[in-house]
């Protein structure tokens, strides 16, 4: 059986792109640069994903932002955190039609201050955002993402 935590980044987006719940609602994960870990991830209007308004359904916009940044922070720090998803919400801000994108970043500067709120706190539960955008870059969606971090014993 495959174990994903031993994949590199790259070879967990390939995989992920495989994943069937993303593969049904269209969404494709692209890595923009894999040394800093950044992603874009976009999704196609379809059949598969489209609400009764014909606009992309919010179950599918947020699922397909769902996991990125957790990801993208265990695999900055590395194998001595524990990272784990803690909250989440996503406010609506216009209808979703056509492909629909979202870019994941999370800095070098925000990666040593959450290393540095662990060491002074023992956990630390860092807060991100992220823009969900139509093809002419108008704002769908903004979701919101609280991690939960801390070293292991």
């Amino acid at each position: 059986m495959l174990k994903l935590s031993k994949l590199s980044f790259k070879g967990l987006v390939r995989v992920m792109n495989i994943y069937p719940p993303y593969v049904g609602a269209g969404v494709r994960i692209k890595v923009i640069d894999e040394e800093k870990k950044d992603l874009q991830v976009e999704m196609n209007l379809t059949k598969l994903n489209r609400n009764y308004m014909g606009t992309h359904f919010g179950g599918s916009l947020y699922s397909m932002i769902d996991p990125f940044y957790c990801l993208i922070l265990i695999h900055k720090l590395g194998k001595e955190y524990l990272v784990w998803d803690k909250s989440a919400s996503i406010d609506f801000k216009s209808p979703g039609k056509g492909r629909v994108k979202a870019f994941f970043h999370i800095s070098e500067e925000e990666v040593e201050e959450i290393k540095n709120k662990v060491e002074e706190l023992g956990k630390y539960e860092p807060d991100f955002k992220v823009s969900i955008v139509d093809e002419n870059d108008k704002i769908v969606a903004i979701a919101h993402k609280k991690l939960w971090v801390k070293k292991k014993s």
